[in-house]
């Protein structure tokens, strides 16, 4: 049987299923993109191609390697984009949860079947139909699981909304001992710098107390207050409206002490290692373009 034990975002990582670039297959029509920003990339021309993907995916693979991170990999469906496996499911503590995810993405779900059928049964969760809920979404922090959530009236008008409050309710239920803390998140199905996808498009926790954020990625002051409260100002890299496009936050904790970041946002990183990270910089500006980076592309399964 497969161990599970994820309880925040910065323990040491031991195991992770990390997504794969192979037979990503042809450039989208746009009306089957799921995000603004590959929109953009398709309608100019720039959008990434599997060979550079793939270049980027072994990078990024290397750094695991380097930090004895035992990898296992979705198995490849001809012509699917499979990069970004936090989509698909997640764990928290020792319970794996299936995403209900976009509808027509059902097939990148069970291309990890072999993974999922070493989890013992008992700690294998699917939550309810009603419940649409995304690994990008969901943050298990300590006794905390923070949670991006979208729940306007016009939800349904929305395929930038992944997440819905009844997912928010089922993850109180399943963890009676942890807070629940959701985030009304900003959404645009046109705009990519007025969209945060997951709440790791606009905020994620970091090791030794510190934390990224983008103000405008939430919808309700209050909460984006409460974060800013809880971390401690000073403990916070608030990133701008071009740094959350460029996915500043979606960086990856292998440790407290050890951040993937990628290789061009210079800003985060000098701020990161004058906070006494080890930055490990990863190429990764192509796969960026389709609205997803480091932690959309991993699902961890077991940290210390």
């Amino acid at each position: 049987m497969l161990k599970l034990n994820i309880k925040n975002e910065t323990s040491r990582l031991r195991k992770v299923v990390l997504g794969t670039a192979i037979s990503n297959g042809p450039i989208p029509k746009l009306d089957d993109c799921y995000d603004p920003k590959s929109i953009e990339h398709i309608k100019a021309g720039t959008y990434p191609t599997e060979l550079d993907m793939i270049a980027e995916m072994n990078a990024l693979e290397s750094v695991f390697k380097k930090y004895q991170v035992d990898v296992l990999k979705p198995k490849v469906i001809q012509d699917c984009n499979q990069i970004f496996s936090r989509d698909i499911a997640f764990v928290i503590e020792d319970i794996m949860i299936e995403a209900n995810i976009l509808p027509h993405r059902e097939e990148e779900v069970h291309a990890i079947d072999y993974i999922w059928n070493q989890v013992s049964p008992d700690k294998r969760m699917i939550l309810p139909k009603e419940c649409h809920v995304e690994g990008g979404d969901v943050m298990p922090w300590n006794d905390y699981i923070f949670v991006g959530t979208y729940s306007g009236s016009d939800y349904a008008n929305f395929i930038t909304a992944r997440t819905n409050i009844d997912a928010v309710i089922a993850l109180q239920e399943l963890f009676p001992n942890k807070i629940v803390k959701s985030f009304e998140l900003r959404k645009s199905n046109t705009n990519p710098r007025e969209n945060a996808l997951h709440l790791d498009c606009c905020f994620n926790p970091l090791g030794k107390g510190k934390a990224i954020i983008h103000k405008n990625g939430f919808l309700v002051e209050k909460e984006y207050d409460w974060l800013v409260n809880h971390f401690g100002k000073d403990n916070i890299f608030e990133i701008n409206k071009d740094e959350m496009y460029a996915m500043n936050s979606n960086v990856f904790s292998i440790s407290e002490e050890v951040v993937i970041s990628e290789k061009n946002f210079t800003r985060l990183n000098a701020w990161l290692r004058q906070q006494g990270f080890t930055v490990e910089e990863v190429p990764y500006h192509e796969i960026g373009k389709q609205e997803g980076l480091f932690r959309c592309s991993t699902l961890p399964l077991y940290r210390d």
